[in-house]
């Protein structure tokens, strides 16, 4: 796959995730320091679990820092926005705040899925299990990280099927990569965040094993 197009997908998922990053660090309340780390552990977090698993040292956000400066830059411009605008942050209700975070993740989500699996299809690896944990990994990897450092469960265990989307997205990238790459990447990325926004839309979430009382009646 040409690589500039890569590039160009991978800029616009560290975009993504750095806003929703940058988001939550924000409605927290951080400093400008610890919006912009929200905002860029989020966006390259996953991708670097990815290469130490694919045994890339160091890894690529260090070697070509362009996504974290990009994510850096995403990050500050937000922060300033709502700085110097506060009716930016006063408009925002919750659930305005809940549906620009879903996109983003949605977005980042789906992009970052896919390329995982092409960065471990690239090295040479064909074990498909392996391949759908490295899209899972990347794609999740820096929303978790998100999570953990803003004091909060991981949105990944409870709520709105996020890894389940991750897993699908992956899986269909890797049927379809060593056919298609282009179609591959496209579809992969494209049900993921299908997924992701029905459901938030649909409100959809996996079985627990203690239900809310609502539940308990149907």
């Amino acid at each position: 796959m040409d690589t500039t197009l890569i590039y160009g997908i991978e800029i616009i998922g560290t975009i993504a995730f750095a806003w929703s990053g940058a988001m939550v660090g924000i409605r927290k309340n951080l400093d400008i320091f610890g919006v912009i780390v929200l905002g860029m552990v989020t966006a390259v977090g996953g991708g670097v679990v990815r290469d130490l698993l694919l045994g890339l040292t160091p890894p690529n956000v260090f070697l070509n820092p362009s996504y974290a400066v990009v994510a850096f830059l995403t990050g500050l411009l937000l922060f300033l926005t709502v700085y110097w605008k506060q009716k930016t942050l006063e408009s925002l209700t919750a659930v305005r705040y809940e549906r620009v975070v879903n996109f983003c993740d949605a977005l980042g989500l789906g992009i970052f899925a896919v390329v995982g699996v092409y960065a471990g299809y690239a090295q040479g690896h064909t074990n498909r299990f392996f391949l759908v944990f490295l899209g899972i990994i990347t794609g999740i990897g820096g929303g978790m990280m998100r999570d953990i450092m803003a004091g909060e469960m991981p949105f990944v265990l409870y709520k709105r099927v996020y890894a389940v989307a991750a897993i699908a997205g992956s899986f269909i990238a890797v049927l379809l990569m060593p056919y298609h790459l282009y179609l591959a990447s496209a579809a992969g990325t494209l049900a993921t965040i299908l997924i992701r926004l029905l459901a938030t839309h649909y409100c959809w979430d996996l079985p627990r094993a203690i239900r809310e009382p609502q539940e308990e009646g149907r």
